[in-house]
C-alpha cells in the first residue's frame, strides 16, 4: 500500500444520538487504513442535503448504530491505496464519493471508500467544490428524467421544486423537451422559477391550489408526479393528476406520513410508488451506469450545475446546519474539511 501526506489523526464530524444538529461534536480520530479494494480519499468537500438533515434525526433509510459520521457525498483526493488493481488506478485521482457503505458518512478530513460503488473519478474540468455535488442530485434528476421517458411521458409534475435538485429537473427537462409543472410553497419560489425559464410554477398554499392543478394536469396530460414532501399533498397530486397516474415518493420533507385516497388508487387506477437512487442504481447495469455518470458529469456546468451560497469549515457544522435549514433553495451550503 502506497501513502501520500497522511498524518496520524483526523478531524471528524459525529453524530452522538439521532436527536438532531445539537448532538454533533468535532472529534479527533486515528486515519482508517484501506483494505482490499479500497482507497482512503482526503476529503475536500461536502455538501449539506435534506438526506443528511433527515439522517440527523434518525429520519433516513440507512439508521446505524451512533455514534456515527454523517454526510451523504463529498469530494476529493486518493491519497492512499490497499492491496487490488482498481484500488491502484485511482491512486492520485480526483473523485466523488458516496457517504454511506463502507467508510460510512463523509463529515471527516479523510475516509476509506470501497472502489465498487464507493468513488467516482471526477472530470479534470470539474472543481472539487462542484465535484462534492456531483453524485446525490445530478443523479437523481437523471434518474427522474430516464424514468419519465421511459414511460413514455411529455410533462412531469414536480414537488418542492425551487430546491437545487428541483432547478436541475427543469432545466434537464427544458432541454429534453419535457414540461414540468413545479408546485412551491412561497411566492419568492414562484417568481424564482419563473425567472429561470420555468413557465408552470404553482403556490400550494395559495386558495384554489387544488382547482388550479388539477385543471393544468388535466391540460398537459400529466400522468407521473415525483413528490419531495409526502404527507397530504401526496393524495393532493393523486386527486389532481388524470386516471392511471402515479405519484412517485422520494422524500418525506414534510416528515408526515404518505396519504393516498383508497377511491383513487381503486377506481381511478392511480399508483403510489417510491424512489431511492443507491437501490435504483444498483438495478441498472454497469454500463448503464457509467454512461449516466459521463453523461451527468458533462452536464454538471450547465443543466446539473448547483449554486454555492457559503462554504464552512467542518468545525462550523452546527452553524452551517442552521444557515441552510432557515434558506434551503439559496444556494448550497457546503462544508470544508481542511
Amino acid at each position: 500500500m502506497r501513502k501520500k501526506r497522511i498524518p496520524d489523526t483526523m478531524t471528524v464530524a459525529v453524530l452522538n444520538s439521532y436527536s438532531g444538529a445539537d448532538a454533533l461534536s468535532i472529534e479527533q480520530r486515528p486515519i482508517p487504513t484501506p483494505a482490499k479494494n479500497e482507497v482512503l480519499v482526503k476529503v475536500a468537500f461536502s455538501p449539506i442535503n435534506p438526506s443528511d438533515l433527515a439522517t440527523l434525526t434518525g429520519y433516513y433509510g440507512l439508521k446505524n448504530p451512533t455514534p456515527i459520521v454523517p454526510g451523504g457525498e463529498g469530494s476529493g483526493e486518493v491519497v492512499s491505496a490497499g492491496p487490488g488493481a482498481m484500488a491502484r488506478y485511482f491512486l492520485g485521482k480526483r473523485v466523488a464519493c458516496t457517504g454511506w457503505g463502507k467508510g460510512g458518512g463523509v463529515w471527516s478530513e479523510y475516509v476509506v471508500k470501497s472502489v465498487k460503488g464507493g468513488v467516482l473519478p471526477l472530470n479534470k474540468s470539474l472543481s472539487l467544490e462542484q465535484g462534492a455535488m456531483s453524485t446525490i442530485n445530478p443523479l437523481t434528476a437523471s434518474a427522474f428524467i430516464a424514468i419519465t421517458k421511459k414511460g413514455g411521458h411529455q410533462s412531469i409534475l414536480l414537488t418542492a421544486a425551487a430546491s437545487s435538485l428541483g432547478k436541475m429537473v427543469n432545466r434537464l427537462g427544458r432541454n429534453e423537451g419535457i414540461q414540468i409543472v413545479n408546485v412551491v410553497r412561497r411566492d419568492g419560489q414562484v417568481d424564482l422559477l419563473k425567472a429561470q425559464g420555468s413557465n408552470i410554477v404553482l403556490n400550494s398554499n395559495e386558495a384554489g391550489f387544488e382547482q388550479q392543478l388539477h385543471d393544468i394536469c388535466h391540460q398537459t396530460n400529466t400522468r407521473i408526479a415525483f413528490d419531495a414532501v409526502a404527507g397530504p399533498l401526496t393524495n393532493q397530486l393523486l386527486k389532481a393528476m388524470p386516471p392511471n397516474s402515479k405519484v412517485i415518493v422520494f422524500s418525506a420533507l414534510s416528515r408526515q406520513a404518505v396519504q393516498a385516497s383508497p377511491d383513487l388508487l381503486i377506481f381511478e387506477n392511480k399508483m403510489v410508488d417510491s424512489f431511492w437512487l443507491g437501490p435504483w442504481l444498483s438495478k441498472q447495469n454497469l454500463v448503464k451506469i457509467m454512461l449516466l455518470w459521463k453523461r451527468a458529469q458533462k452536464q454538471i456546468p450547465s443543466q446539473l450545475k448547483s449554486e454555492i451560497r457559503k462554504i464552512y469549515p467542518i468545525q462550523e457544522v452546527k452553524e452551517a446546519i442552521r444557515d441552510y435549514t432557515s434558506q434551503m433553495t439559496g444556494g448550497k451550503i457546503l462544508l470544508r474539511m481542511s
